[in-house]
């Protein structure tokens, strides 16, 4: 992979950090919880993948962005107060937040890949750095409010769309020794438009089916 790395721009990062918490905040107003218990789902939705990559998959002694730039917690807490007001009117904007939600999936999956990369990992495990930080904050939200993770359930095609995206960079940029930015832009529009296309044509996983156990005469 080229010297010269992908960053995201800070624009971007918040509006998706943003996103991602009002869906966690909504999902909270759901379940009943108080303006804590909003928060921090809404905070988990949002940063619990970068956590996650920067707290167990590549420690460096140093605090992540993530808790370090102000900017992040108040953009997390403007989308809790966003949710607690217009909650339902929110839900008018759901395909907006859709489409916000894909183009992070695929900014997330290359961005933490990339950093796997960097940390030394090998190419399988920053594919899966790079999958964790982009769907993690999801995993940790269904943990905390004691649901099976929608990630492991029969459903619209996720997770897979964060794994083509990582492929997509890691192929771009360490086999074809494309520029970082130019390929992390090439595995976002790709994992955009994959997502897009699951969410028009209701693309699904299926249930492992159990093997059939025979019967004794």
């Amino acid at each position: 992979m080229s010297a010269t790395v992908f960053t995201l721009p800070v624009w971007f990062d918040l509006g998706a950090v943003f996103a991602f918490a009002l869906t966690g905040a909504l999902a909270g107003i759901r379940r009943g919880y108080d303006i804590v218990g909003v928060f921090f789902l809404a905070l988990v939705s949002s940063i619990g993948g970068g956590l996650i990559r920067d707290g167990v998959f590549i420690p460096n002694g140093a605090a992540t962005p993530l808790l370090t730039d102000a900017r992040y917690i108040q953009v997390i807490v403007a989308a809790t107060i966003t949710g607690a007001l217009f909650g339902q009117h929110v839900k008018r904007f759901h395909r907006v937040v859709a489409l916000i939600d894909a183009l992070g999936l695929g900014a997330y999956a290359a961005f933490g890949t990339q950093k796997a990369l960097l940390a030394g990992l090998s190419v399988p495990a920053a594919v899966l750095v790079g999958v964790i930080n982009a769907a993690g904050g999801g995993l940790l939200r269904d943990i905390i409010v004691r649901e099976e993770p929608l990630v492991f359930k029969p459903g619209q095609f996720y997770v897979l769309t964060a794994v083509a995206g990582a492929v997509v960079f890691v192929f771009l940029s360490v086999h074809l020794n494309l520029e970082p930015t130019p390929a992390a832009f090439a595995a976002i529009a790709f994992t955009f438009a994959f997502r897009v296309l699951t969410i028009i044509f209701n693309w699904r996983t299926a249930a492992v089916a159990a093997p059939e156990t025979e019967t004794k005469a």
